[in-house]
């Protein structure tokens, strides 16, 4: 599958969001479908990426057509028809590509996309692929934020417009109600006829030009049966110009006393509206700007080595293996090593950490972090969608657009509260002109009115989703990444966390720190050994054996075989000798007798060191101590989960006594040592049915099947790849810190989704009655049309103002 996501135009609520779920779940070629109101966003995945254009398609004929850019490349190399379909077939087999024609007279491609689904660079990339050179020339699309900014401008002139042209009608018809002498000066003056007529003008010019797109867009979905927000607008402020232009023209249709106007009430509705769609543009701007500053960091321009000198290239035409010259101050524009030089660089936007780190030739960099102090020469090993700062990008893209359990209610009720809202409209309509007093028709109209404009879903299509939108990026800016954006809401609900050992609490940098001999045995001869078995290992304590044998001047014999055991240690053949290094377990599986050296163990063990047993040809020769000294960062880090209220736990394939003694060091609720990588899987289940939701943290390879157990999983983001895949959290920064403020970051999240919720919901359950005219009877006001329209928009801005507040979570004195 091709999993795809795609800019869609025309979202204005919840009742939106679902017309274009249940377009989706129309084609049987797409699967696990999310729609993002307050990104404005489709994801899905497709059986094939052709199928792009079906899906497209689908869209277009609901309403919510998909967002398009139109791209022109310069193509080099093309020499006849065979090289022209060989680059359009390249094209449109890529996801994402929507059309593709390539012109052999002049040397061009021309490429429709899906905005947001793949990037002119890669474009770029898929031309290259086919053997050709390629540089975008020309693009009349926008980014993603740029386009926003365009709508967000023309809604702001929208308003100006709009408002401009109902200032008058307003005050005509108004200021006779605040001040009764206004009213007989218009009447006296250009008289009563002629101002309805000069209303009706401007009213007409409201709803035809800035207030069009109610219509155009609700007309349509109500002809179809299924209504949306702007709908219920284009109804409200329909009923109320078609009655004020009746009683205008043709007063004689109305029984006396009722053929009053309401044009104010029609055009001041589309400003007000339109005001409040200008804020929620400009709110869901803030929601993305953690991804606009991580795209910020990525550099347009890199020097790269060409023909014996250093070019200037665009950021985008970089290839691996290329060589970068990277001056002071710049920012390092891809992945790589660094090849020669001397230098710091910032990568505070990776670890959070604001000390620039020392870097020289065989170090790695990352893509979008800066030099400070020296020049260097990089070679390029990850280049464009492929770098750390892309992938990070693309982490908070998936998680922004994720849709939480919470949201499946917001769902349900929205799929029938449009079209219940019109029926409460009609049924009060109904109830005033059939028991209101006199005049009952303008009553009736009034109350029908404020209900069909109060009642819009926007602000609960918003409450969950702009919640999402800021947490996320708000985590990544604290370098804890969510994979996965229904990790929010999971882990609010964690009630233990625990740890792997090595390489998470600790440095997973051992050292040797003593070596205790069975009689007859020599120190530089079972060292020289085992240290010839470990360098085949990657496991942290080899290196320590390693280094120590190193610092010793120790050569070491050619290993003639070597077996790793995991969760028991390593075998290997050197020299004729057979030699086991590892666990007790190991001993007790090779049937090697401990003797003294198994209380030797047992010393060390309790003294928080990790007993390593040497078994050479079938003999107990040795115990071997390593110690891995704790994380500077590991207390504060339990301490602040315990603040939190929650319980820790260790799971450990090391030894009881060490992980023990470990534990009493550093607070640890719970312990389970000596398991298997296998058996970690078996203590988070333990952890689980004993105390609740279960969170895991780790970062080697053997953490891969906990992490996937456990409720929820983080990963330290400097652990292996595979550890990082199978999480749901990364911690980018590689400190365990990050635990804390991920699980502080979720309740936040949560609890400010909540108050969106009941914000939204409590706001339509207690104003549609009010609007309807329900308190009227018992002295209360009677709700104008404008005040409904207000609060209307007041109530999707105030979702957003909510979530906006996130930017400063996540951090918890």
């Amino acid at each position: 599958m091709t999993d795809m996501t795609l800019q869609v135009e025309g979202m204005t609520c919840a009742v939106c969001v679902g017309k274009v779920e249940r377009a989706l779940d129309e084609l049987p070629f797409v699967h696990g479908q999310v729609v993002n109101l307050a990104a404005e966003n489709a994801s899905f995945s497709l059986d094939d990426p052709a199928d792009l254009a079906r899906t497209a398609e689908a869209l277009a004929k609901a309403g919510y057509p998909v967002v398009t850019d139109h791209l022109e490349f310069a193509v080099e190399g093309l020499a006849d028809a065979a090289s022209v379909a060989k680059v359009e077939q390249a094209l449109t087999a890529a996801p994402g590509v929507l059309s593709a024609s390539v012109n052999l007279a002049t040397d061009t491609a021309s490429v429709t996309i899906a905005a947001g689904a793949i990037a002119p660079s890669q474009v770029a990339g898929l031309i290259s692929s086919a053997g050709f050179k390629a540089a975008l020339r020309s693009s009349d699309g926008q980014d993603v934020q740029k386009r926003k900014q365009a709508e967000m401008t023309r809604l702001g002139w929208l308003t100006i417009v709009a408002a401009a042209l109902t200032l008058p009608v307003f005050i005509v018809e108004m200021g006779g109600h605040l001040y009764p002498p206004f009213h007989h000066w218009v009447n006296a003056t250009i008289g009563m006829q002629t101002s309805r007529i000069a209303q009706f003008l401007l009213t007409a010019i409201v709803l035809a030009g800035p207030g069009q797109r109610f219509f155009t867009k609700g007309i349509p979905q109500l002809l179809h049966g299924s209504p949306d927000m702007n709908s219920l607008v284009a109804m409200g402020t329909s009923a109320a110009f078609a009655y004020s232009t009746l009683a205008t023209f043709a007063p004689g249709l109305f029984p006396e006393g009722t053929a009053n106007v309401y044009f104010e009430s029609a055009s001041v509705i589309i400003v007000l509206i339109l005001f409040g769609r200008w804020m929620e543009a400009r709110a869901k701007g803030r929601t993305g700007a953690a991804i606009r500053a991580l795209m910020q960091l990525q550099p347009k321009t890199a020097r790269v080595e060409r023909d014996g000198g250093a070019v200037e290239i665009s950021a985008d035409e970089i290839r691996p293996g290329d060589v970068i010259v990277l001056r002071p101050g710049e920012a390092v524009a891809a992945d790589g090593t660094v090849l020669s030089g001397e230098s710091h660089i910032d990568e505070s936007m990776i670890t959070g950490e604001p000390l620039a780190v020392a870097k020289g030739p065989g170090d790695a960099v990352t893509g979008g972090t800066v030099n400070t102090t020296g020049a260097l020469r990089i070679e390029a090993t990850r280049v464009g969608a492929d770098t750390t700062l892309a992938q990070i990008i693309r982490l908070v893209e998936q998680a922004q657009g994720a849709k939480l359990p919470i949201q499946s209610t917001v769902d349900r009720i929205t799929r029938w509260f449009v079209p219940a809202v019109m029926s409460a409209a009609a049924l009060t309509f109904l109830a005033w002109l059939a028991f209101g007093p006199s005049p009952a028709l303008s009553f009736a109209l009034i109350a029908g009115v404020s209900v069909l404009v109060i009642a819009c879903p926007c602000a609960m299509g918003l409450a969950t989703p702009t919640s999402i939108m800021v947490g996320t990026g708000r985590g990544a800016e604290l370098g804890v990444l969510f994979r996965k954006g229904d990790a929010l809401q999971v882990m609010e609900g964690v009630k233990v966390v625990a740890f792997d050992k090595t390489g998470t609490l600790t440095e997973g940098r051992p050292a040797l720190t003593d070596i205790v001999l069975a009689d007859g045995q020599d120190e530089a001869g079972v060292l020289r050994l085992v240290a010839a078995a470990e360098a085949q290992s990657e496991h942290p304590l080899a290196a320590a054996i390693l280094a120590a044998a190193e610092e010793r001047g120790l050569a070491l014999p050619e290993t003639e075989s070597f077996r790793a055991l995991p969760g028991f240690g390593i075998r290997a053949g050197i020299g004729g000798r057979n030699v086991a290094v590892g666990a007790a377990r190991l001993m007790e599986r090779e049937k090697i007798e401990l003797g003294a050296l198994a209380e030797a163990g047992a010393a060390l063990a309790a003294d928080g060191k990790t007993p390593l047993y040497v078994g050479i040809d079938g003999v107990a020769a040795a115990v071997i101590a390593v110690a891995d000294p704790i994380k500077d960062s590991t207390p504060e880090a339990i301490a602040a989960l315990h603040r939190e209220g929650l319980e820790v736990a260790m799971i450990t394939g090391d030894t009881r006594a060490t992980a023990d003694a470990i534990a009493r060091r550093l607070g640890i609720d719970h312990v389970t040592a000596e398991v298997l990588p296998r058996g970690k899987v078996s203590a988070i289940e333990a952890l689980r049915a004993a105390h609740g939701a279960t969170a895991f943290v780790g970062d080697g390879i053997n953490d891969a099947p906990a992490l996937a157990a456990a409720d929820i999983g983080l990963a330290i983001g400097t652990g292996t790849d595979v550890a990082i895949g199978a999480a749901d959290v990364v911690l980018a920064s590689g400190e365990i810190t990050g635990v804390a403020t991920a699980i502080t970051l979720s309740r936040q999240t949560m609890r400010n989704i909540r108050q969106n919720l009941f914000w939204a919901f409590g706001y339509n359950v207690v104003l549609i009655p009010v609007a309807a005219g329900l308190l009227y009877p018992f002295g209360g006001p009677m709700l104008s049309p404008m005040l409904a329209a207000f609060a209307m928009a007041m109530s999707s801005t105030f979702v957003l103002t909510n979530a906006l507040r996130l930017r400063r979570a996540g951090v918890r004195a």
